[in-house]
């Protein structure tokens, strides 16, 4: 068994305080106003996930995750359906939310939230390979882009030692992630290759800066023109 995942039991009365700290002092950051749906030519994109598929940290959705990458896609149509706190199960939950078009390609933002929730690895790839089945049926999408988990292991909010468990179980679930890509051709897996430098993170410590954003969109830009 993984180290962390052995002194978790141990440690655990440390990384609940650890926890309950962060959560009640941490900076709450809004979602940013702007809109959440776009264009009327060319490729139709999904995105789909948690706050940081919602922009936290940006100023507004122009220069959050949707809004620059709509712009290197252009001309794209897109659809954004994401909040704050999101994980898998709770996306799968708001599939009904979603306009009643098909999509090109989903691209899905997931795994913070469920890290933080110590969903087990097994689980998640469960709830993930039913929200691509989800998706294809009712959507008709023909390529899904797993944006993958961060490496928490670098957010500066967490203290130590909870930021290593959960950098550690982060990669866990990144690796699910790999995995289902790695068996499903119409499925990409993107590592999330961002500089964790103090310019790319957010004021509260967790979310991704605007520049953040924008290498993250760049990133996925030329993987979605590849498909």
């Amino acid at each position: 068994m993984a180290l962390d995942r052995l002194l978790r039991l141990p440690l655990s009365p440390l990384l609940l305080a650890q926890g309950l700290w962060v959560r009640f002092s941490a900076l709450k950051l809004p979602e940013p106003p702007g809109a959440r749906a776009g264009g009327d030519a060319g490729p139709r994109l999904l995105i789909l996930g948690d706050s940081s598929a919602a922009g936290v940290g940006a100023t507004h959705q122009s220069t959050a995750l949707s809004g620059q990458l709509s712009q290197a896609l252009a001309p794209l149509t897109w659809h954004l359906e994401a909040e704050t706190g999101a994980t898998t199960k709770t996306s799968l939950a708001r599939l009904d939310r979603l306009p009643d078009t098909p999509f090109d390609a989903a691209l899905l933002v997931h795994g913070v939230n469920d890290t933080t929730r110590f969903t087990q690895p097994h689980r998640f790839r469960s709830r993930q390979t039913t929200l691509i089945n989800a998706l294809r049926q009712r959507h008709g999408v023909a390529h899904i882009i797993l944006s993958g988990v961060p490496p928490m292991h670098h957010f500066p909010l967490l203290p130590q030692p909870l930021r290593w468990v959960l950098g550690c179980h982060a990669e866990r679930l990144d690796r699910m992630l790999a995995d289902i890509a790695r068996d499903d051709p119409a499925v990409t897996h993107l590592p999330l290759d961002l500089p964790y430098e103090p310019r790319f993170v957010a004021r509260d410590g967790f979310h991704p800066s605007e520049a953040a954003y924008t290498v993250w969109a760049d990133l996925l830009a030329a993987q979605l023109r590849r498909t």
